[in-house]
């Protein structure tokens, strides 16, 4: 089963950063560190979720990435945060929306435009 953003309702909120910026935010952010295996148009190379939502993730990286970039990416969801009897592997396609860097570490914010569940 393949779902896309559209097909989803998610909720809309808002929060305030440490500038004290007002960000409007689609879906709840949930701080997982997951290792994925990230494929592009380059080849595949391996990061490391920071955080995950309904609509998006953001990832540690080794490498810089370019904004605009098509992805797809799987990740392995815990079965205890996911309240579920076993680990659950959602297969994702989305698009690289934002980027920064600071020291060796690089982060990519990316879309979850479409996923799907593997079968278990």
């Amino acid at each position: 089963m393949t779902l896309h953003k559209a097909d989803v309702r998610l909720p809309f909120g808002a929060q305030t950063t440490s500038s004290g910026r007002q960000e409007v935010r689609c879906a709840v952010r949930f701080p997982l560190t997951l290792p994925v295996v990230v494929s592009t148009g380059s080849g595949d190379f391996t990061a490391l979720t920071r955080n995950i939502s309904a609509s998006g993730v953001l990832f540690t990286l080794d490498h810089a990435m370019t904004v605009g970039q098509d992805l797809r990416f799987s990740m392995r969801m815990p079965h205890a945060i996911l309240g579920t009897p076993q680990d659950v592997l959602v297969h994702c396609k989305g698009r690289v929306v934002r980027c920064s860097s600071s020291h060796n570490e690089h982060l990519a914010a990316a879309t979850i435009d479409e996923y799907r569940f593997a079968e278990q």
